[in-house]
């Protein structure tokens, strides 16, 4: 029956005629309109997607990717990738979990380095880091699965509503993967086919830079800032 009815309801949505394309909002509305919404929403996003691109932008896609690098991003919806790949299809082999960790997808990771071949590694944090922010405080209402998965990120302080503290964490987590991930692919850096860069998004503007760039932090466990620049322009 519950598979019947969501059939109903793509049906229903695929045959709208018109579609809202900014995000839908759940204020006074039922469950079943707010799923209705959220779904129209993402099939009109495809359908724009779709509409501006050639139909022989797919071709190359279809027998394989050479994505040109690996990213571990944190699942957080304020970070994608149109803000670090205005064009991502076939550039990035993305990987995203909660804290932006090594541990929690290294088959993942390991697939992008060692099967996909990617010369870089970026392990991309960001402001106001919810995953941080939880290994900072310990909150009690987390489930064991969650907590699990938080084992891995490396946070300095335990003030969480302190932004300079939460930035020193989400700093200290992107070069404590960093680190991690030297270790396991230090064959490959070594041999000077891997890359890896740690970066923060930096939505809050906490580096005076302007809100929403790319900070880079660490390029192979160099965290100096004039040493990075010096790699990276």
């Amino acid at each position: 029956m519950q598979k019947f009815s969501f059939v109903v309801l793509i049906a229903f949505l695929l045959n709208t005629a018109s579609l809202m394309a900014e995000s839908p909002a759940s204020i006074n509305k039922s469950e079943k309109d707010q799923v209705r919404e959220i779904v129209r929403h993402v099939l009109e996003s495809n359908e724009k997607f779709v509409n501006g691109l050639p139909p022989e932008y797919f071709a190359h896609f279809i027998h394989g990717q050479k994505p040109m690098a690996t990213m571990v991003t944190c699942a957080d919806s304020r970070l994608h990738t149109h803000a670090l790949d205005i064009h991502p299809d076939g550039d990035l082999f993305l990987v995203r979990n909660i804290g932006n960790q090594v541990s929690t997808a290294e088959g993942s990771i390991e697939y992008g380095i060692r099967h996909l071949h990617t010369p870089v590694l970026f392990i991309i944090g960001h402001s106001s880091c919810g995953a941080v922010e939880a290994a900072m405080s310990k909150p009690a209402h987390l489930e064991p699965s969650i907590w699990r998965e938080l084992d891995t990120i490396n946070v300095v302080g335990h003030k969480s509503d302190d932004p300079a503290e939460v930035k020193a964490s989400v700093e200290s987590n992107v070069n404590h993967q960093v680190s991690s991930a030297l270790k396991k692919y230090a064959t490959e850096v070594k041999a000077g086919h891997l890359t890896i860069i740690g970066g923060v998004y930096d939505f809050r503007n906490d580096y005076s830079q302007g809100s929403g760039r790319l900070v880079m932090i660490n390029v192979n466990g160099e965290t100096d800032p004039a040493e990075i620049r010096k790699n990276t322009k």
